[in-house]
């Protein structure tokens, strides 16, 4: 598993955010941001957010989300709705485009993935 990696430009970025969010359980959502965290990259959830709008159909891209549980991705889906419907799919509560209970089903990758 990809761990501490320092430099968020590097040509594997891309690929270890893949992985990572590949790792999210069904139920649950993490951030851009832990993503970043985890990969070592701080300051990253847009370079994060960057690669899940062209990752892979194996992604679980529905299941990552802003730091405050808003699904601020949503628009990369077609229709924009399915990012909802695939979270709620999975059990996930979604009211007016925020995650309900936000911080219970949050899945953080540094603390999940030791």
């Amino acid at each position: 598993m990809p761990r501490n990696k320092k430099n968020d430009s590097s040509p594997n970025f891309f690929a270890d955010v893949y992985e990572v969010a590949r790792l999210i359980p069904k139920g649950r959502v993490t951030s851009y941001g832990a993503i970043g965290n985890y990969l070592g990259a701080k300051s990253s959830a847009r370079m994060v957010g960057w690669a899940m709008h062209g990752c892979p159909k194996d992604v679980p891209a529905h299941r990552v989300v802003n730091s405050s549980g808003l699904l601020t991705g949503k628009h990369h889906f077609n229709p924009p709705e399915k990012m909802e419907r695939l979270l709620k799919r999975e059990g996930v509560v979604v009211v007016r485009d925020k995650v309900k209970n936000f911080r219970e089903i949050f899945w953080d990758p540094s603390r999940e993935l030791l």
